[in-house]
């Protein structure tokens, strides 16, 4: 019959990082370090404080 299943919208980054360790897959920073964030939209993320101190930890430059 109807097996319309919904596909499920592929979540962004989150906007502020939740300092949990391990990083979570939606963390900003991990994205950045693997290459599967925009840098334009990493930098308008990173203008968080909280989230450049956590970059700064992660010795990624922003």
């Amino acid at each position: 019959m109807g097996s319309d299943k919904k596909k499920a919208k592929k979540k962004g980054p989150k906007k502020k990082c939740c300092k949990s360790k391990p990083r979570c897959k939606r963390c900003p920073i991990r994205m950045l370090a693997e290459g599967r964030l925009d840098p334009d939209l990493a930098r308008e993320l990173f203008r968080n404080e909280r989230n450049r101190e956590q970059a700064k930890k992660a010795k990624l430059k922003v």
